[in-house]
């Protein structure tokens, strides 16, 4: 999938996505916070785009989905939409002039993602909804990393780019969301 392709699609979710909790509860709020991220990804993805940089642009396509999934999964948001996923094809190539870049964050990025995932522990009691939901969370996260981990193998950087940066945004909303405490690397999520 091209990257503007997964920021046209990201835009469309996020226009159709409507916030499924009550105003003035805390599930609103987080709603709210998932939008706004996810809509802060998709704006800075179509500028990185614009002023030629489509690895940033892939990068911040592909996070933002990831917010916006975790959203809908959550259940705090909805949309009219059946299909939404930018995975259905594989991403496009970039040019040879961006082989360096690419290969540094994606590098950089799969260790950004793997510390991250063992940065944070269930908030919740186990087998409360909440902790349930968490470990689903980690197991996405953990999915697109070894999907991310074999695409690396196999020299393709940018979908390898993809995986680790939507399995990060699904993990960084988990932590918004209330749904981890992090135990360490802060600085990883965006709270």
């Amino acid at each position: 999938m091209k990257t503007e392709d997964c920021l046209d699609l990201l835009d469309t979710l996020l226009l159709t996505a409507a916030k499924k909790a009550p105003e003035n509860t805390p599930l609103y709020q987080n709603a709210e916070a998932v939008l706004v991220m996810a809509r802060a990804y998709e704006s800075d993805g179509r500028v990185f785009f614009k002023s030629g940089d489509p690895v940033n642009a892939l990068a911040s396509a592909w996070y933002g989905s990831g917010w916006i999934h975790f959203g809908i999964a959550y259940g705090l948001l909805e949309t009219s939409l059946t299909a939404g996923c930018p995975f259905f094809a594989p991403c496009k190539t970039l040019p040879p002039s961006f082989a360096e870049k690419l290969e540094e964050k994606t590098r950089r990025y799969q260790r950004l993602l793997d510390t991250a995932r063992t940065s944070v522990e269930c908030a919740g009691e186990p087998a409360t909804a909440g902790c349930i939901f968490s470990q689903k969370v980690l197991f996405i996260a953990a999915l697109y990393a070894a999907q991310g981990a074999r695409y690396l193998g196999y020299g393709r950087f940018e979908d390898a780019l993809a995986c680790f940066s939507y399995g990060h945004g699904w993990l960084d909303a988990g932590v918004t969301s209330g749904l981890f405490l992090i135990t360490n690397h802060r600085d990883l999520f965006t709270v």
